[in-house]
C-alpha cells in the first residue's frame, strides 16, 4: 500500500523559511512526477510546484522565484524549500506522486504565516 506523509509544516514570520519534506513508501514501481499543492481555507486545492523523475520542474507563478521543489529518486522523497513567505502562503499543503497510472496523495502539513 503507497503511503505518502509529508512534514516540517508550522508557523513562521513572514519573510522567514521553511522546509516542506514528503516521503512515499509501500511501493517498488518507479515514482514519476512528484508534487506540492496546497489549499488555503474556503479555497481549492492549487498547484504549488511539481518535479519530474528527470528533474524537470515547474511552478506557481505566485511562487516562482521564492519556492524551490527537489527530489531524491533513490530516498522516494520530495522537498519543498520555502522562502520569503507571505500570509497568502498559509495553507495545508499536500504530497502527490503518481506511479505508474494513479496518483497518491499525503494526508498534508499546515503551513502558517503570521507576525
Amino acid at each position: 500500500q503507497v503511503q505518502l506523509v509529508e512534514s516540517g509544516g508550522g508557523l513562521v514570520q513572514p519573510g522567514g523559511s521553511l522546509r516542506l519534506s514528503c516521503v512515499a513508501s509501500g511501493t517498488d514501481r518507479s515514482i514519476l512526477t512528484m508534487g506540492w499543492y496546497r489549499q488555503a481555507p474556503g479555497k481549492q486545492r492549487e498547484l504549488v510546484a511539481t518535479i519530474t523523475r528527470g528533474g524537470i520542474t515547474d511552478y506557481a507563478d505566485s511562487v516562482r522565484g521564492r519556492f524551490t521543489i527537489s527530489r531524491d529518486n533513490a530516498k522516494n522523497t520530495v522537498s519543498l524549500l520555502m522562502n520569503n513567505l507571505k500570509p497568502e502562503d498559509t495553507a495545508d499543503y499536500y504530497c502527490k506522486a503518481r506511479i505508474f497510472l494513479s496518483d497518491y496523495w499525503g494526508r498534508g502539513t499546515q503551513v502558517a504565516v503570521s507576525s
